[in-house]
């Protein structure tokens, strides 16, 4: 018998995602004052101004920082920081362009708040079309040297003129192996399991995310704008809903710990390989090319601090504590010598930087990312 649907609740969750994402394309294409240039009224305070105490907001999502960043950052920079997590790295990148709206508006320079924010690489490419993020400047972050060359060659912002790559990696499938019947070797195995792995799948709500696993499926870039293909991928999705469990971005690792899941879409730093009995595979399709990046949005209200954030997290002892703490690799070559060293045993912490440029780069699709928006939304819905 077929397992029923999962629960309304479940699907308001994911209706919510796709509104987030959706609220992010809309924001830069209609809300925002000038997509492509600088943003009116948005600036870093004029030299006339009353000298404003240090201090350091930092927004990024949850499960990416290591333990007593804030407390250790403060210390060496001699500012007081603050981290603000979210769920989403789409809800940090459309409450900046919110703000920097209602900035023009009201004239108001750093509303928001936020002197630094982790997004996703696609993410900022949209913001630093739309003039919302300071270009960046080298000589404040001299620890860029230690991001390995491919780093600087991403899609989103070759030469990293206005966003620093803080963690990189690829989505799959995370999967219990004494659990499974067979291991997962396809996306299909996923959005079409097999009968004693029905109810006991999980997949990701986010916009892109989402549409992963059936783009790859049926042959289609993660960056397609094709109406048919994302038509297609629609009906792909709202049958798997189905044989779904649950759409779970945050938990699904410890679902399968529990035994409750045997298959997740989750990123490769998600899924809990330190347990013997996890596994995460790369569908023979291939996967995604994920990056969280930081970027400093135009009306921080310290840049010169922000890079010395910048470039502090990019010193070797301190980027090296993301992978020991978090499972996420970061794209900085002896930070990532040194977690290795100090036992981050996590398979798919060995991927090369080769391995992750095999997959394909999420890219910013401008006004066309409202159709992944429309996608998830009509999953959820269905």
């Amino acid at each position: 018998m077929r397992p029923p649907a999962p629960p309304s609740a479940r699907h308001d969750r994911a209706r919510a995602a796709a509104c987030a994402a959706a609220g992010l394309a809309l924001v830069l294409t209609a809300c925002v004052p000038g997509r492509g240039g600088a943003v009116p009224g948005v600036d870093r305070p004029g030299a006339g101004e009353p000298e404003r105490a240090r201090r350091l907001s930092v927004a990024i999502r949850h499960g990416l920082t290591p333990p007593d960043l804030a407390r250790t950052a403060s210390a060496a920079l001699g500012v007081e920081l603050r981290l603000r997590g979210h769920d989403r790295g789409a809800d940090v990148a459309a409450r900046i362009a919110r703000a920097a709206a209602a900035t023009a508006t009201a004239g108001d320079a750093g509303a928001d708040g936020v002197d630094v924010a982790v997004v996703p690489g696609h993410h900022a490419q949209a913001l630093g079309r739309a003039g919302l993020l300071e270009p960046l400047r080298p000589e404040l972050i001299p620890n860029l040297a230690n991001l390995h060359p491919e780093a600087a060659r991403l899609p989103h912002d070759r030469g990293n003129r206005f966003s620093v790559p803080y963690a990189w990696g690829t989505t799959g499938i995370c999967y219990r192996a004494d659990l499974v019947r067979r291991p997962p070797t396809s996306w299909t195995d996923l959005l079409d399991p097999p009968r004693w792995a029905r109810g006991r799948v999980t997949m990701m709500t986010g916009d892109r995310a989402l549409a992963l696993p059936a783009l790859k499926a049926l042959g289609y870039s993660i960056n397609t704008a094709d109406e048919a293909g994302l038509a297609a991928a629609a009906r792909r999705l709202l049958a798997a809903k189905r044989t779904l469990l649950a759409y779970d971005d945050l938990t699904a690792g410890e679902r399968l710990l529990r035994g409750e899941a045997v298959l997740a879409q989750t990123r490769d730093g998600a899924c809990p390989t330190g347990e013997p009995r996890i596994r995460f595979a790369v569908p023979r399709e291939g996967g995604d090319l994920w990056t969280e990046t930081m970027v400093i949005p135009r009306g921080s209200r310290d840049p010169e601090a922000a890079h010395a954030f910048i470039d502090h997290v990019l010193t070797p002892e301190v980027h090296a504590r993301v992978p020991l703490h978090t499972g996420y690799k970061v794209p900085n070559r002896p930070a990532m010598e040194r977690a290795l060293a100090r036992g981050a045993d996590r398979p798919q912490l060995r991927m090369s930087p080769a391995d992750l440029l095999r997959h394909e780069p999420l890219v910013d699709l401008g006004e066309d990312a409202a159709k992944y928006a429309r996608l998830a939304v009509r999953v959820a819905e269905g």
